[in-house]
């Protein structure tokens, strides 16, 4: 059975890049992505249009290619994040959080009994054909699916260190956008408030033994995340780096 090598990586002290994607529902970019060198991408199913088949398409060619699909739900109910992982993502990330008790719920959702209270429906599929059991399978799934919780508002931040004394937390992903809104700096990602609010977030993750990390917008703001101690850092989209290439190309050939 497969090892989430971005876990064992991130807990060897390793940064592990990814990028977000949202929009191309072509398992080409999948490809792509891995060649390139990123080690995992998350696939929104927040704010991106993917379905159930969509994303179980881009997940299997993902972990085929080794490139770790982590899928961000929609919302924190069983039905999206059981079924996310029964796709076959690697991990998934936990929007808007801000309730502990709700977190609570929704980690034992992600894991088999005795850990959480995950239903069951795994195939043959998921491993590959090995001859493994079922409890074998549970286990395996259990130590090696992600989770990770995103901090985001001015609340969640009040409330990281019951957030992140949740057990079976994997790592943060901060979403910049939604904090600078909600710190009253919006899009001002390296405002010293901002900044100060994200070197705690750090401090706290350290702490509890969390990951680290943060989604970037672009090079600069990943590399400071980097140096910031992250190593769960996501930097551009599936869209912003083929708009960003393709302009670069148009704008230096081009007559002006």
């Amino acid at each position: 059975m497969k090892i989430n090598t971005v876990k064992k990586a991130m807990r060897e002290g390793r940064l592990q890049l990814g990028t977000g994607f949202a929009q191309l529902r072509s398992q080409d970019v999948v490809r792509i992505l891995a060649a390139a060198g990123f080690d995992w991408a998350f696939l929104d199913a927040e704010h991106g249009g993917f379905d159930q088949e969509t994303l179980q398409d881009l997940c299997r060619i993902a972990v085929k290619v080794g490139l770790a699909p982590i899928v961000r739900v929609a919302d924190l109910q069983y039905s999206l994040i059981a079924r996310a992982l029964d796709c076959g993502a690697e991990g998934v990330i936990f929007p808007r959080v801000e309730d502990p008790e709700l977190l609570q719920k929704a980690v034992s959702w992600t894991k088999f009994p005795p850990v959480g209270i995950r239903g069951m429906g795994l195939t043959p599929l998921h491993v590959d054909f090995e001859g493994v059991s079922i409890p074998q399978i549970m286990d395996h799934m259990n130590r090696e699916q992600m989770v990770v919780l995103q901090i985001e508002t001015v609340r969640a931040f009040e409330a990281r260190e019951e957030l992140l004394s949740i057990p079976n937390i994997d790592a943060v992903m901060i979403g910049p956008v939604d904090l600078t809104i909600s710190l009253g700096v919006p899009g001002e990602f390296e405002h010293p408030k901002m900044l100060a609010t994200v070197e705690k977030i750090v401090e706290s993750c350290k702490a509890h033994g969390v990951i680290p990390g943060a989604q970037a917008r672009n090079i600069g703001l990943a590399q400071r995340w980097r140096d910031m101690g992250m190593l769960f850092v996501g930097c551009s989209s599936e869209t912003g780096m083929l708009f960003d290439s393709a302009k670069a190309i148009a704008t230096q050939v081009k007559p002006a």
